[in-house]
């Protein structure tokens, strides 16, 4: 049997970034290197480097998140990016968004144990859940799909003129271009790439910015959401 990997004391960056929810921080890395390791959420090979490849990597999103909005956390999975933003940034509400009840067991007991008050855990997929949860001003995502695909999922949540933040790697740039066509029909006005974590990780994340404009998911997400609210309507008379 492997001898589980041990997770490496906190580095001093960490301090910094979480602030007063640096305990937290703490609480929240041991979890996702205890459970989340037995439970399947993290692979074991990751325990060694979660703070510098997830805990902070994640954290420093909130570099480019504004202030006081609402944020979805698309197929959130152990909570990244969703619960490191929500120990920087108790100014936000965050959803986060996850289709496997393993996960979803997991989010909420981390949210509950950290007090977490302005997240939310709803299961469901992102294409499941249009129309039916409030729109949110920002969509965030790591590692859950290509980006043209991810796009599909994330950007018919948004409010309009809101903005999806992909944390991606190496291939950011190669995805942006891919995806062109597809962010254009789902009603993205502009787009860019972004690295944040200056002092704090090396490399810097990079972050993939997708802004839309009045239509947050094009045409056929428009005719979709009418149709719903037509069918509620007819409900409600009933």
């Amino acid at each position: 049997m492997t001898e589980a990997a041990e997770l490496p004391p906190a580095p001093e960056q960490a301090r910094e970034v979480f602030g007063d929810r640096y305990a937290d921080a703490v609480r929240y890395a041991e979890l996702l290197a205890e459970a989340g390791v037995q439970r399947g959420l993290i692979g074991p090979r990751e325990v060694p480097r979660l703070w510098e490849r997830h805990m902070l990597n994640c954290a420093v999103l909130s570099e480019v998140v504004p202030e006081g909005v609402t944020v979805c956390d698309v197929g959130s999975g152990a909570g990244l990016p969703g619960i490191p933003l929500a120990l920087v940034r108790e100014d936000l509400k965050i959803t986060l968004l996850e289709p496997l009840l393993r996960r979803t067991n997991f989010l909420t007991e981390v949210v509950e144990l950290l007090g977490l008050d302005h997240v939310t855990v709803v299961r469901g997929r992102a294409e499941e859940v249009m129309g039916k949860v409030p729109p949110v001003h920002v969509v965030t995502a790591r590692a859950v799909a290509p980006l043209d695909r991810l796009a599909t999922w994330g950007i018919p949540l948004l409010r309009p003129y809101g903005e999806m933040l992909a944390l991606k790697g190496d291939t950011a740039e190669e995805e942006l271009k891919s995806a062109a066509t597809a962010l254009s029909k789902l009603g993205a006005v502009e787009t860019s790439i972004l690295h944040v974590g200056e002092g704090v990780v090396d490399p810097l994340s990079t972050v993939v910015r997708v802004e839309v404009g009045e239509s947050p998911g094009g045409v056929r997400f428009a005719a979709k959401k009418a149709k719903a609210a037509r069918t509620g309507r007819t409900r409600r008379r009933r």
